[in-house]
């Protein structure tokens, strides 16, 4: 048996006045997610514990088998074990995105700096690493705007602020607070200065691009430790990304990390790529997990037209590709389709609703016309309403929620 995972971050949505009343994955064109809802067994589930924040850390990390009540200890650890980053015990990990300010406005424009490049990106950490860096503060590039800050003997106390939970509004008002804040912000605004006149932000600034204003710090957090997938569930797997958050999670894990060329986390994504790397993973492995960023950083961005586009490429030319090599390669196998959480284009956030789920198993021929794989799902009679995430994993490798 082969097992599937493919998680579309972000794309549960909320119904809209423009699209008739419908959410995004009503509306867009999703022929091989209803098929599977057709044969599958639905469900809706609660990835995100009452008191934790709705990121895609605790999400994916729900989803993946592991309570995070129990767990989780930070999304900046997670993308520390992705860099090859090695923290001691005392090292506190943060988030350090490159964001678009409007300083005169005082507001968050964009968390991403216009999907600024890697390259760039790399050029500019560099730069404020040049000036930042001590004996206990180290910088790291990551990809595109995400990348990271280690605080060695430092604290996780400070109240940080997702930069994505807080566009168009007033950033003063959400910069870090509480115990041992004060370093943080004042690297933040030391920052700002390095940025501003360096020659990559001089050239995007002339061709009209978002330019990188300031570092963000988030996400704090320390080392985590879970089970292998061989020690859970006594299976080998492999883990298929393009953010370093959810490659972390697949090494903590013991998954293989398969890098797929032309993955960028956005919709130029290599949709085409992840299906063909993930049919070849799976000769060696028993399991895979497909993760595609596209639906959230859509939402986050307030961009309906991309979100639908997201979808659609993600159904037409990921989900095709694997349902049809699946079944000529490997014959038996399980796979759960779902989002971590939703990101309604209107909220421009993650909120922690239950999302809709379908675990579709290659031995049942039975298909019921006319079911569809959309937040409708909570609305059927046969519907599974899940409370613990983190059980959704057992059911899919088990047969039962553990």
């Amino acid at each position: 048996m082969k097992y599937v995972v493919i998680i579309g971050d972000g794309m549960a949505d909320r119904p809209m006045e423009e699209l008739g009343g419908l959410t995004v994955l009503q509306k867009s064109a999703t022929p091989n997610m209803d098929r599977l809802a057709a044969g599958g067994e639905c469900g809706m589930v609660h990835t995100i514990p009452a008191g934790l924040p709705p990121g895609s850390d605790v999400a994916n990390l729900s989803i993946m088998g592991y309570d995070p009540v129990r767990f989780y200890t930070g999304r900046a650890p997670l993308e520390a074990v992705s860099m090859g980053v090695d923290l001691e015990a005392d090292d506190v990990a943060y988030r350090c995105n490159l964001v678009t300010l409007d300083f005169a406005g005082g507001l968050m424009v964009d968390h991403s700096s216009g999907h600024i490049t890697s390259e760039e990106a790399g050029e500019l950490i560099a730069a404020v690493s040049a000036e930042l860096k001590k004996d206990d503060i180290l910088f790291y590039p990551g990809v595109s705007y995400r990348h990271l800050m280690i605080w060695k003997n430092g604290s996780v106390e400070p109240e940080c602020a997702p930069p994505h939970d807080i566009l168009e509004r007033e950033f003063a008002k959400y910069l870090p607070s509480g115990t041992g804040s004060g370093l943080l912000r004042d690297l933040m605004q030391r920052s700002q200065p390095i940025l501003k006149n360096h020659p990559v932000n001089e050239k995007r600034r002339a061709e009209g691009k978002r330019t990188a204003d300031s570092i963000w710090l988030w996400g704090q957090g320390k080392r985590p430790s879970v089970p292998t997938y061989k020690e859970k569930y006594g299976i080998k797997g492999a883990l298929i990304s393009a953010v370093d958050l959810t490659k972390g999670l697949g090494i903590c894990a013991g998954l293989d990390i398969v890098n797929v060329p032309g993955a960028t986390g956005w919709i130029d994504t290599n949709y085409e790529g992840k299906a063909e790397y993930a049919l070849d993973a799976l000769a060696d492995n028993d399991f895979v997990y497909i993760h595609v960023e596209a639906p959230d950083e859509a939402g986050h961005s307030g961009s309906l037209e991309h979100k639908i586009k997201a979808v659609e490429d993600l159904d037409s030319r990921l989900i095709g590709p694997v349902l049809e090599g699946m079944e000529k390669r490997y014959g038996e196998f399980r796979l759960l389709l779902m989002p971590d959480h939703a990101t309604p284009v209107k909220v421009r956030t993650h909120t922690d609703e239950p999302v809709p789920f379908v675990i579709y198993d290659s031995r049942r021929k039975i298909q019921v016309p006319g079911l569809t794989y959309d937040e409708s799902i909570a609305l059927r009679s046969d519907a599974i309403l899940m409370e613990k995430g983190y059980t959704l994993m057992d059911k899919l490798i088990r047969g039962s929620a553990g």
